[in-house]
């Protein structure tokens, strides 16, 4: 039976006994399993939580009422800030306190406690990272008094719900992991709630990967080659974020309306180095957002109230992270009854389960959302090592060294030593094959020795203490631009674009994070290989000023688009960064607002949510035209390829269209790059017979060839193609003979020779391809059966016994939508059609009725499987809906289901 188009099948009985009858259903098959245990309904839900009535929750001064809606979001309205804090930690504890316990233990790296030994490895590297470590420290040293009495509120929340509740009561998940282990949650405290802006500046690190990748195709390419697949930004055809503007070299403050003065460092030093370990090290890191590199980003725009029915801005955000069980977010209102010294809080939007305050969303003056800047803030250093310590300026330097324990469930604990250079802990010390790292790394002849080979250190911001979360509560309780550019000098990790809206009719734009300023080394020093830790000149030098990281308000054009694109243009004198995302989605955000307003028409919200949901293919529009002249002869393939005629470039979940562009599309860059590729870099499970990697020049038929397959995570395999890849096809696709159209030939099977030889052999696959996958009739295609989102549990879902992952994963639904489309539902082209990340969340903020504003989440409130908020905003999700949402206090009352009054 084919896939349903939109989701899943939906129960026919709905409400309690329908949830019920299916529960019971479930339970019954577990029995079957022979496991030794059956869980009753009771079992199933004992850990929903109570949302009517009164508890007592102790610590608040007063009572605190707890309105949810249909769906379950809870709003709360306290008199003072650590009363409503409190109180958030106790409803978030309640609906999602399992996502918030194996997060910390993530981001201490704990896991193994959990989960036993399969997980050492993985607390091995992040323990060497040392996230708990440094969160302590931000929490001991740079926190303000107000932000630990709010850590401290929110802890004391979650300890009080942990009091009352335990085991199966907690969540389904601690039922199953009593099978396993006799695990009990500890106390939560404040530094758990730090550690987690760790994790997610891990996850929007910038170019790491890139660094990596470049550095391992030195094994196949030249780097002349490599140049090649990371081609320069499209300034002239992808507007940045601030359209001109530039700092001035006097008082290093930047001026939206300034001249150039000065161009950035540019050219990379050459430096390379062999790092697969290292990166599959870095795979086996739980990614909480989604894969790291040029897909992972966000989109976000506002327009001012020159352009919208009432006069005043519109803000819309949806921020592109992994599909998980449950959404990463949790949507929430946090209201004092009367705002003031006590109590200075009425803000909604969405939270971090596990994190006091609100993330994105609004207050009653101003509205924020975020998109990942993508500055360059990691660096890998190759270093000069012996048992002793490092080499560093001519000079052995001894290593900063700590011990770990790692406590591992049903087994004997281990213990570490990590070891610091001056540029940051040896992440190489943590893979019996790194230490070999470097081997062949070409340094130049003022290299030392390398011996046996140079170890790997990492130099990260978020390594140093900083003031994130204090940000997170200035943003929340901010009421005009001022103080909304005060809150942003204070989001330093992970540096995000963070755009701006008030209810003057006032928008912005403010580019923060602490982004460092690089040496110069024999060269230029730009963060896109890895440089030699020995040299002094290579170091970090000191941080581009706060004062002139660029910014816009109220721009004349009257809109700002946010998607990941470059922040500023080629002249801006700091180098942020070189490895953007090339601007697919952003200048078709800036193309649909124009199209808009060209003729004097107004944005409204109804455009703002249509806009969210374009899907229009920017590398289609581009390569169909070449497709379409292609003269083929077989008519199997020739019948796929009528299916571009007239086509429209969208990717809708039903069109067959989209089926086929986006497999020739895939098996294009498989054919052009893919197969080229070192195994680092391809995905798992894909063997081809290839010449061995130092062997140069053309093929002959005394060539010994050998068996090499791919070693890279699906997810993260090369090519992705996102939109670097649409840049590196753009810029070849009128040279019909370039040498990346040939393959090569081999006995009895000669290679494609240029470009329509090799696109006439990627749609003849594409045609095999989809009819293994979708059948032989071509009338029953569809993207979306292709295109599959599944939402997994990212514990049990994805690593427990298959009856397990069934309990708490659902899915597939059937998604529109692509990579590098507004409508960003990603996958990647190497590991197949799979989606990879989606917008987790939209919003549109309406700055004249805060009320008419409307947002969804990709999963639901609870965090509970089989409750009935589970995901019940993710049919409504995949076809663009979103909700109304009630931020005033007689708006929530008439959304309001259910009242809970939390008592003294």
């Amino acid at each position: 039976m084919p896939a349903n188009k939109s989701g899943p099948v939906p129960r026919k009985k709905k409400g309690r006994r329908g949830r019920l009858v299916a529960i019971t259903v479930v339970l019954l098959l577990v029995a079957g399993i022979g496991f030794g245990a059956f869980w009753g309904v009771s079992t199933v839900r004992a850990s929903f939580p109570q949302t009517t009535g009164s508890l007592k929750l102790p610590g608040l001064t007063d009572p605190v009422d707890v309105v949810r809606d249909a769906n379950g979001i809870p709003q709360i309205y306290a008199d003072t800030d650590e009363d409503l804090f409190r109180a958030q930690g106790y409803v978030q504890a309640q609906d999602r306190f399992w996502e918030m316990d194996v997060r910390r233990h993530m981001t201490a790296g704990r896991l193994s406690e959990m989960f036993g030994k399969s997980q050492v490895k993985t607390d091995e590297f992040l323990r060497t990272l040392g996230w708990h470590r440094v969160a302590q420290k931000e929490y001991d040293t740079k926190l303000s008094p107000g932000t630990k009495k709010y850590l401290q509120a929110y802890s004391d929340g979650v300890n009080a719900y942990l009091k009352d509740h335990g085991g199966s009561a907690l969540s389904l998940e601690y039922a199953a992991l009593d099978f396993e282990n006799d695990y009990k949650p500890e106390k939560w405290t404040p530094v758990d709630s730090v550690a987690w802006l760790k994790a997610m500046a891990w996850d929007l690190r910038g170019n790491m990967q890139e660094e990596i990748d470049r550095s391992l195709m030195t094994s196949r390419f030249t780097p002349e080659q490599i140049a090649q697949l990371y081609p320069a930004y499209p300034y002239k055809r992808n507007k940045p974020i601030v359209d001109g503007g530039t700092v001035d070299p006097a008082t290093k403050r930047f001026s939206p309306k300034g001249s150039a003065h000065s161009t950035a460092a540019s050219a990379a030093t050459g430096l390379q180095s062999q790092l697969s370990s290292l990166s599959k090290t870095l795979d086996k890191v739980p990614a909480l957002l989604g894969p790291n590199g040029n897909g992972i980003g966000s989109n976000s725009w506002v327009v001012s109230g020159a352009h919208t029915p009432t006069g005043k801005p519109l803000l819309a955000n949806d921020p592109h992270l992994a599909p998980q069980m449950p959404s990463l977010w949790y949507q929430m209102g946090l209201h004092c009854r009367t705002t003031g010294p006590k109590c200075g809080y009425d803000v909604s939007g969405f939270t971090f389960s596990g994190m006091p305050g609100v993330v994105i969303g609004h207050n009653q003056n101003i509205s924020w959302g975020m998109t990942n800047l993508g500055a360059d803030v990691t660096d890998l250093y190759l270093e000069k090592i012996n048992a002793d310590g490092y080499l560093y300026d001519g000079k052995q330097q001894p290593f900063v060294t700590r011990k770990e324990t790692i406590k591992v469930a049903g087994g004997e604990s281990r213990e570490i030593t990590v070891r610091s250079t001056n540029n940051g802990p040896i992440v190489s010390d943590r893979d019996d094959e790194l230490g070999n790292v470097g081997k062949g790394a070409p340094v130049g002849n003022a290299a030392p020795d390398r011996g046996d080979g140079y170890a790997v250190s990492l130099r990260w911001t978020a390594l140093d203490p900083g003031k994130s979360m204090d940000a997170v509560f200035e943003l929340d309780r901010a009421k005009d631009w001022s103080s909304f550019r005060k809150a942003a000098e204070h989001f330093e990790v992970p540096s995000q674009n963070l755009i701006y809206a008030d209810t003057q009719g006032n928008i912005g734009y403010q580019a923060p994070g602490r982004i460092p300023v690089r040496g110069k080394g024999d060269g230029h020093f730009d963060g896109t290989y890895p440089a030699p830790g020995w040299d002094p000149s290579y170091r970090w030098k000191s941080y581009i000023p706060q004062k002139a990281l660029p910014y816009e308000y109220n721009p004349e054009r009257g809109y700002i688009v946010t998607a990941n694109q470059a922040v500023a243009d080629e002249k801006y004198p700091y180098l942020i960064t070189k490895d953007w995302g090339y601007g697919s989605r952003s200048q078709r955000i800036n193309d649909l607002i124009q199209s808009k307003i060209k003729d004097g028409s107004k944005v409204s919200t109804d455009d703002m949510q249509a806009f969210q949901k374009d899907n229009s293919s920017e590398i289609a529009r581009l390569l169909t035209p070449y497709l379409t002249k292609l003269d083929i002869k077989d008519k199997y393939v020739r019948d796929a390829q009528q299916l571009l005629e007239g086509w429209d470039f969208t990717q809708e979940p039903d069109s067959a269209a989209a089926a086929y562009f986006n497999a020739v599309w895939r098996n294009t860059l498989k054919l052009a790059f893919g197969n080229k590729m070192p195994k680092e870099l391809r995905p798992e499970g894909q063997c081809l017979t290839v010449r061995p990697a130092d062997e140069t020049g053309p093929a002959d038929e005394n060539d010994k060839y050998v068996r090499e397959c791919g070693q890279r995570a699906g997810d993260t395999a090369q090519p992705d193609g996102g939109d670097r890849w649409y840049e590196v096809v753009r810029t070849i696709l009128d040279d019909p003979n370039n040498a990346w159209w040939k393959t090569e030939d081999r006995p009895g099977r000669p290679g494609d020779k240029n470009r329509d030889q090799l696109l006439a052999h990627a749609m003849k696959d594409a045609r095999y391809e989809l009819t293994s996958k979708l059948g032989k009739n071509i009338d029953n295609w569809t993207w979306g059966r292709l295109h599959q989102m599944f939402l997994k549990n990212q514990t049990l879902g994805t690593d427990g016994p298959g009856f397990l992952q069934g309990l708490f994963n659902r899915g597939p639904w059937n998604v529109g939508g692509g990579e590098a489309a507004v409508d960003a539902t990603g996958w990647n082209a190497a590991g197949g059609y799979k989606v990879t990340w989606v917008p987790s969340m939209r919003m549109v903020v309406n700055l004249a009725d805060l009320d008419k504003s409307r947002w969804i989440n990709l999963t639901g409130a609870s965090g509970h499987a089989y409750d009935a908020h589970y995901y019940d905003q993710t049919d409504k999700w995949a076809k663009g809906e979103l909700l109304p949402w009630a931020y005033s206090e007689a708006a929530v009352k008439k959304a309001g289901k259910d009242t809970l009054t939390l008592s003294p």
